[in-house]
């Protein structure tokens, strides 16, 4: 026994934990169509690793979890759990027991466990590997999936037959192989891409990193000279700035004793001040409490107003309910008597209803001994029709006996006839097996000889594939080179036109406006000065400078399309430009004569330019009066001789005025328009030479390819040779093995058939005794059938006359409850009734004695209102004269205010007179401070200096600096380090660490490349040796299958004949696998032509023989059996029997003769709808027990 128990939960239809427990041999699990038996086979394939849903009857994998009921709600998760027996060592672990456990839950999260410890599904499938339990094996056998061997394509067999002959674990080794190479090929190439790009980058970076060396050395005699400098002149600024410090603080000690003074008179006028705000603030309250006496008199003179009016209304009032109170008196007579008369109503009703009720309970009684009688001739019905069921059951199970007796006596009449044609058959066979044999170890040997040729021929085609290979590996890595230099070619020129195109490096306003009149929204813009003109490369510098800040000045076509874009600028608070129009703009010209003939004049700026006519008069008014020369020393000659009449620039930017100012220095290269459209067409000829160096490396690197494709199918041609006759030699031994089994195969044979002829005729005999024992088991059938017919029609009668009465009780029943139901719906309404008149009768007395109280509070509500006007009159009195008296205090306060105004005026007045005093001392404190903040400034800028350049501060400096003898000499010698700084153009600072970085990375990628390369050969060494090994074992397992297949066949058809062909013996790993199979007495060229029964019992057969070539460890066989009649359900559940001593069997299935078979029955119900239950019945424990009975 290797497979112990089964425990589910919340899986389809097993909500609740259900453990199912099993015994050695044969399990059969029953029970009705939907009760959930085959839920048991799909949770054995789902914990072994299914992922399929459609497999196990579902839509999606969430099918799999119990989805709920009319009275159960759904579960969260589905869990399996298998418990298996490793005692012998069937699988590949070191436990006794293994417990296999699968979880799912409906967010789609799996767990896998074995041993309860989490585990991955491929853990899970390795263990089962070639064990016959693994993904395509042949343990779990379901609906409809045992014909599917016969109906699907040859070469979908594979499976099955691969699992059985053991190589699946190969085959899932070399697939993983596969895909190892062909991650390992993916690698190699990103490597050898890194490794090539690494080598182009090594040789920029070493002359960087030489450039960044002496750049850092020119840098750090720089500082010390700067630094040196730096504090030399932050010294002199201390010392100014501390003299004019002393200076201040004499300033400062004046101010304070002026504003001391006039600080003291400003407190008189505040206090002054303050005497104002009292008396304003008394005047404030006098006017206050004036106001709200007066308001107080208005307020009592309108209540004393409404307290009249109110007076009037109360003896209104009081009148009013005099009179209502003599009208609710008479209405209290009238209901009195209508609440006698509808008491007695309700009495009479109610004794009424109580009869009605008697009556009722009187009949119910009687109804319900009918109902007793009822059911007792119900239940004696019910067995009756039992006892009858039972009688037809037992006749047709004998008719189906004698039928099968009198079939199987029938055909062994032919069957012996198929012996002997066999017998003949078989000695036929043997001598045509062992001739083929001889013939089949000739050709080995021969295919031995011819395989060491093919062998040395491949190794000269690979030798020659490997130098080609390493050709076109270097024209590779050039094409690749090439292709680079043109991409970055293309990029640079790319991102130039771009920056053309988006007016990159003018001003917000010029983008602003080419933008609008892009769109279309200004029209009239021509473009940017510089946009409009090009020249040649060595005028470049000296163009952008003469043009200066107008090169970014807009040409438009007319005054009004510039005013147009003014007021665009304006409206959009965008900027200022300067616009050019081509109606107004009139053209400058240069009178003088001989230029031409001056040493190291160009000319005229406007004649080293090209740009279209039209735009002829804007570019003579800009350049016309500029010479371009081509040194300073050319310029400053002209200069002297022209009498400084006009504007000279340099070739490389340095400018005389008119007049001799003089403008130069260092000026940034490359910047201006003009240059940026000269690297444009100097990037895209760039790019056309790139272009046509990778359209020679291209074409050198396809010739190369051409020729490694020559060698290459040289190569594959001779490694296919080789393969072709390495698998043909495979092929050979395989079939000579085969041969050799099919030999032994023959003779076994010869020898069965011999046997089965001697037992034929014994069981002939034992099938006539046993067909003549059925007429009198059929007769005494008989007899029992007709007498329980005759038990149930008496039964019948009896409860239909019963049900007769028992209607005619219920029909006299209804019209009394009928008649009660009126009588309580009168009762109930008369009483809702005589409740509204109690009601009513309350308010009305309610409302008698709540008119009485309110005439006493009116009566008192009176009398209060009149003491309280009497007080209002009084104190309206008292307002008035208080009101008199605030206004004489009110005038003397304005008399004191008038005093206290002219005494602060006065002071006011003085203060005035020191603050200007004050004013004039302020302004020299400001110039001295003025000029401490620009030392300050002046030292915060050398500080400023220092961080930004060194990120140095005066302490670190001063450690840093020299003594300088001769400030000067320092300065001409920095400026000369700034000059070479200047001459080694940009620098990149990490070009040494880079460079570093980057040589390490190439030399650790070249190891990576020959670590892969290595892996690369290893893995096709072993691709290659598994591959042999699959072929030899495959080879010998299917020679083994094939015999046991025909064996298994003909022990369960009683004859015939069956094998299994490889469709190709040249690839045995992947060719088609054929079923030949011909039932006795039948010549059957197809499978197709055999019935729905013979197919099905021909895949039962083939998957017997694969259980005998390798038992799995238990089986699970889903209604295989469905499809055979009952002779050959026995011989199925015999043949199942046989297989026990190896096999673990698990048998869902409907057919009594399977189920006779087995040791141990489940019966699987629903008595809730949607949830399965167990029933456990051990069959060979009953039948010991009913041995020791009987003993």
């Amino acid at each position: 026994m290797v497979l112990k128990s089964l425990i589910l939960q919340g899986f389809k239809s097993f909500p609740d934990r259900t453990e199912i427990k099993f015994l050695g041999g044969m399990t059969a699990i029953v029970g009705p169509n939907g009760s959930g038996k085959s839920n048991i086979s799909d949770a054995i394939r789902w914990v072994l690793g299914e992922q399929s849903s459609r497999s196990l009857r579902g839509a999606k994998m969430e099918d799999v979890i119990f989805g709920g009921t009319a009275k159960r709600g759904p579960v969260g998760f589905a869990e399996v759990s298998l418990i298996l027996d490793n005692s012998a060592g069937i699988f590949r672990s070191p436990f006794a027991e293994i417990m296999v456990t699968r979880r799912y839950y409906r967010s789609g999260e799996s767990e896998y466990s074995l041993g309860k410890k989490h585990c991955r599904l491929r853990d899970i499938r390795e263990l089962f590997m070639d064990t016959g339990l693994g993904l395509d094996g042949y343990s779990s056998i379901g609906q409809g999936r045992i014909d599917e061997i016969l109906s699907l394509r040859s070469e979908d067999r594979r499976g099955v037959f691969e699992e059985a002959a053991g190589i699946t674990k190969f085959r899932a080794r070399k697939e993983e192989a596969e895909r190892r190479l062909a991650a390992t090929e993916d690698n190699l190439t990103r490597i050898r891409d890194l490794y090539d790009e690494l080598g182009r980058q090594l040789e920029p970076l070493e002359k960087q990193a030489k450039k960044t060396e002496k750049f850092l050395v020119l840098r750090d005699e720089l500082r010390v000279l700067e630094v040196s400098l730096w504090l030399e002149q932050l010294e002199r600024l201390k010392s100014e700035a501390e003299k004019r410090s002393r200076d201040a603080e004499v300033c400062r000690r004046q101010l304070e004793n002026a504003k001391s003074e006039q600080e003291r008179r400003y407190q008189q006028a505040e206090q002054l001040t303050a005497d104002l705000h009292g008396i304003d603030r008394e005047t404030e309250a006098l006017r206050t409490s004036l106001r709200e006496a007066e308001s107080r008199e208005a307020g009592q003179a309108s209540r004393i107003a409404v307290l009249r009016a109110n007076l009037e209304n109360c003896r209104a009032n009081l009148e009013r309910v005099h009179r209502e109170n003599e009208e609710r008196a008479k209405q209290a007579e009238k209901l009195a008597e209508q609440f006698s008369a509808q008491e007695t109503r309700i009495a009479e009703l109610e004794q009424s209803s109580a009869e009605a009720r008697e009556r009722l309970a009187a009949q119910e009684d009687r109804l319900a001994q009918h109902r007793e009688a009822e059911g007792a001739a119900a239940a004696a019905l019910e067995r009756a029709e039992q006892a009858r069921a039972a009688a037809q059951n037992e006749q047709h199970t004998l008719a189906l006996e004698r039928t099968a007796a009198q079939t199987g006596l029938a055909g062994m009449d032919g069957q012996q006839d198929d012996l002997h044609r066999a017998l003949e058959n078989a000695g036929d066979r043997l001598k045509a097996v062992q001739e083929e044999q001889s013939a089949f170890e000739s050709r080995v040997s021969a295919g031995q000889t011819a395989l060491r040729q093919a062998q040395a021929q491949a190794s000269e085609a690979d030798a020659a594939l490997r130098q080609a290979k390493a050709e076109a590996d270097a024209l590779g890595t050039a094409l690749r080179q090439a292709e680079s230099a043109l991409t970055d070619a293309r990029n640079r020129a790319a991102m130039l036109r771009d920056m053309q195109r988006d007016y990159d490096g003018f001003a917000r306003s010029v983008r602003s406006v080419m933008q609008q009149a892009g769109r279309g929204r200004l029209s009239g813009v021509h473009g940017p000065v510089s946009a409009l003109l090009s020249t040649e490369n060595r005028f470049v510098i000296a163009i952008d400078t003469a043009l200066g800040a107008s090169a970014s000045s807009i040409v438009v076509g007319s005054a009004e399309d510039g005013r147009a874009c003014i007021e665009y600028l304006r409206r959009t608070d965008g900027g200022r430009a300067t616009f050019l129009p081509l109606d107004t703009i009139r053209p400058a010209s240069l009178r003088e004569s001989g230029l031409d003939r001056e040493r190291g004049c160009c000319g005229t700026a406007d004649t080293l330019v090209q740009f279209d006519e039209t735009y002829g008069a804007v570019v003579r008014s800009l350049l016309a009066r500029t010479v371009v020369c081509e040194n300073m020393d050319a310029a400053l000659a002209m200069a002297r001789s022209r009498g400084h009449r006009f504007r000279i620039v340099t070739l490389d930017g340095q400018i005389i005025q008119p007049g001799g100012a003089m403008t130069g220095g260092s000026a940034s290269r490359g910047t201006g328009a003009l240059a940026r459209a000269g690297r444009l067409r100097a990037a895209e000829e760039q790019a056309e030479r790139c272009e046509a160096a990778r359209k020679t490396a291209e074409q050198r690197f396809r010739a190369a390819e051409k020729q490694l494709h020559d060698r290459e199918t040289a190569c594959e041609t001779q490694n296919a040779a080789l393969r072709r006759q390495a698998e043909a030699q495979a092929a050979l031994a395989a079939a000579c093995t085969q041969h050799r089994a099919l030999l032994g195969s023959a003779q076994a044979r010869q020898e069965e058939l011999m046997q089965q002829q001697r037992s034929m005729e014994a069981e002939k005999q034992r099938s006539a005794e046993v067909l003549a024992s059925f007429d009198a088991r059929e007769a005494q059938a008989g007899t029992q059938l007709r007498d329980a017919e005759t038990r149930v029609q008496t039964c019948r009668d009896a409860l239909a006359r019963l049900r007769t009465e028992a209607a005619e009780q219920e029909a006299q029943l209804a019209g009394q409850r009928t008649a009660l139901t009126r009588t309580e719906a009168e009762l109930s309404g008369e009483k809702r009734a005589l409740e509204q008149m109690r009601t009513l009768r309350c308010e009305t007395d309610a409302g008698l004695s709540g008119a009485a109280d309110s005439i006493k509070r009116y009566e008192c509500e009176c009398e209060r209102i009149q003491d309280e006007l009497a007080e209002e009159k009084a104190a309206h009195e008292r307002s008035e004269t208080l009101t008199r008296t605030l206004r004489e205090q009110l005038e003397q306060t304005g008399k004191r205010r008038e005093q206290v105004e002219e005494r602060r005026t006065a002071v006011r007045r003085d203060a005035q007179d020191a603050g200007e005093q004050i004013l004039g001392m302020e302004r020299e404190a400001s110039r001295l401070e003025n000029r401490a903040g620009q030392l300050k400034a002046e030292e915060a800028q050398l500080l400023g200096r220092m961080w930004e350049s060194y990120e140095l501060t005066p302490t670190p400096a001063a450690a840093l600096a020299q003594p300088l003898d001769d400030p000067a000499a320092a300065r001409e010698r920095a400026h000369e380090l700034r000059g070479k700084i200047r001459e080694l153009g940009s620098v990149n600072p990490d070009a040494v660490e880079e460079y570093r970085r980057v040589r390490e990375r190439y030399a650790f990628m070249g190891e990576q490349k020959d670590d892969l390369e290595r892996a690369q050969r290893e893995l096709y060494r072993v691709i290659d040796r598994l591959t042999v090994n699959m072929k030899e074992i495959f080879a010998s397992e299917f020679a083994r299958l094939n015999v046991l297949f025909g064996q298994t066949f003909r022990e369960i058809f009683g004859g015939g004949h069956a094998e299994l062909a490889l469709a190709d013996t040249s690839d045995i790993l992947s060719c088609g696998i054929d079923i030949r199979v011909s039932p006795p007495g039948k010549a059957v060229k197809t499978i197709t032509l055999l019935s729905g029964g013979e197919k099905a019992f021909v895949a039962i057969t083939l998957y017997f023989a694969i259980l005998k070539l390798r038992p799995a460890p238990f089986c699970v066989l889903d209604e295989i059996e469905a499809a055979l009649d009952d002779v050959n359900v026995q011989r199925y559940a015999k043949y199942i029997r046989k297989l026990t001593d190896f096999t673990q069997f698990i048998v869902i299935t409907h057919r009594r003769g399977t189920m006779e078979e087995a040791d141990m029955l489940y019966g699987v119900t629903m008595q809730e709808q949607g949830v399965s239950k167990l029933l456990m019945l051990n069959l060979a424990e009953a039948e010991k027990r009913l041995k020791n009975t009987i003993k």
